[in-house]
């Protein structure tokens, strides 16, 4: 087969079987979302480039290595969206929406990243996420942390998912963090790989979230950021714990856990698992007070977090996404039963019951295929049938059969 009718790699077809799976995990978040207060948004799949290459940082793996990023015929460079949260910052600052504060937002929907694909991994994939905007308390924190943990808990997923936290202060604690990084790496520059040697100069902080082995074994060894907090940057952490604790929501301190990226502060969490793999992680995010700021906005805190559905969906129990719908199979026997068949087939999905219509195929095969779909019922209409008005209403499970007019059959269905 040719190339050009492959998919391209890194892409997936989502079969009727896998978005029943998605739609559950979106309509879960949707719904907690809601409840929570927050409203949806969507912003366009591309961006002006320097929405995502000016606040994800050159230097970041994102941007250097992983965007789609192309001139489109005005000669105008676009990037194919790689994350949720600049966009929804875009969209604060352009619509100006700085009057309305407090604001959250829930969004679903495609992303874009030239990665290795793997299972867990692709270059197009469905990501869902929540922003709160304008409130620069802890409890914003613990109530994002907690909206995520429901979600979890809703999907049945929360038993195979750790809740890893950690944080990374205030400006000034991040400073002084960042001298001491730099004294550190510094000494072993020798070892550093190529991109950590780059980091080093720009952001030393990206180096924690290296791959490289090398550079790992580095990390190990290297200052942690918690024995530079300043007493502010402790207060806001220990109130997140507490918030959490309250709340009943496992968790585990990691102090390894960085985010690479240049808008985050304070809180930095995630949501890891075994089951997946190398792509452990379902669900991330954090404080990012300076990002609007740093996009030309005004000054505005925020807190959110995005959870690739791909992979939350690998994770999701059968029996919480196969809903056990009534599934009724219209059969008619003959040329004459057709016509009714096909109103009463219409009727029934007005009534709200998910109907089938088997028209093809001898009596006996239909019966087989029906059983086979999964159907309660099959009903059959023939000339003796559309005569008297009825139909021929056999319960598969049962195996037993009676005849009724079709106010009778919605009523007993009911």
């Amino acid at each position: 087969m040719s190339t050009k009718f492959q998919r391209v790699r890194g892409t997936r077809d989502l079969l009727p079987e896998d978005n029943v799976k998605f739609r559950f995990v979106e309509s879960m978040a949707h719904k907690l979302s809601l409840l929570y207060g927050y409203g949806e948004i969507e912003t366009p799949i591309f961006e002006f480039s320097e929405v995502f290459h000016r606040t994800l940082g050159e230097t970041s793996d994102v941007v250097s290595k992983e965007t789609y990023t192309f001139s489109d015929r005005g000669n105008e460079s676009l990037t194919l969206r790689p994350e949720g949260t600049a966009g929804v910052a875009r969209a604060f600052i352009s619509e100006g929406m700085a009057q309305n504060l407090p604001l959250k937002f829930y969004y679903s929907g495609p992303m874009f990243r030239y990665e290795r694909p793997q299972k867990g991994r692709y270059r197009q994939f469905q990501q869902l996420g929540v922003e709160c905007l304008g409130i620069d308390s802890p409890l914003a924190d613990v109530e994002s942390l907690t909206l995520a943990w429901d979600l979890l808990t809703a999907i049945g997923i929360a038993d195979k998912c750790q809740l890893e936290i950690n944080t990374l202060g205030d400006a000034e604690s991040r400073a002084k963090y960042r001298d001491a990084l730099v004294v550190y790496f510094s000494q072993h520059q020798d070892k550093l790989s190529a991109d950590s040697k780059t980091r080093l100069e720009k952001n030393p902080m990206r180096i924690l979230d290296s791959k490289d082995e090398g550079d790992r074994a580095l990390i190990a060894n290297a200052p942690e950021m918690h024995n530079f907090l300043n007493d502010a940057s402790r207060k806001f952490f220990a109130d997140i714990l507490k918030g959490i604790e309250n709340l009943g929501i496992p968790y585990k301190v990691n102090q390894k856990l960085v985010r690479g990226l240049d808008y985050y502060c304070h809180t930095v969490f995630e949501f890891v698992t075994t089951e997946l793999g190398a792509q452990g992680t379902v669900l991330a995010g954090g404080r990012y007070d300076p990002l609007i700021e740093m996009m030309g906005g005004p000054k505005t805190p925020g807190v959110g977090w995005a959870a690739g559905i791909d992979r939350l969906s690998d994770l999701v129990p059968a029996e919480k996404y196969q809903k056990q719908e009534a599934l009724l199979a219209v059969i008619p026997a003959d040329e004459a039963g057709e016509s009714a068949a096909l109103k009463v087939a219409h009727q029934l999905r007005l009534a709200g019951f998910k109907t089938e219509m088997l028209i093809s195929g001898k009596m006996g095969k239909r019966f087989q295929k029906a059983d086979k779909m999964g159907a309660t019922h099959a009903l059959v209409l023939g000339e003796s049938e559309v005569a008297a008005q009825k139909i021929a209403v056999k319960d598969l499970k049962a195996g037993s059969q009676e005849n009724l007019s079709l106010s009778e059959l919605i009523a007993k269905l009911k």
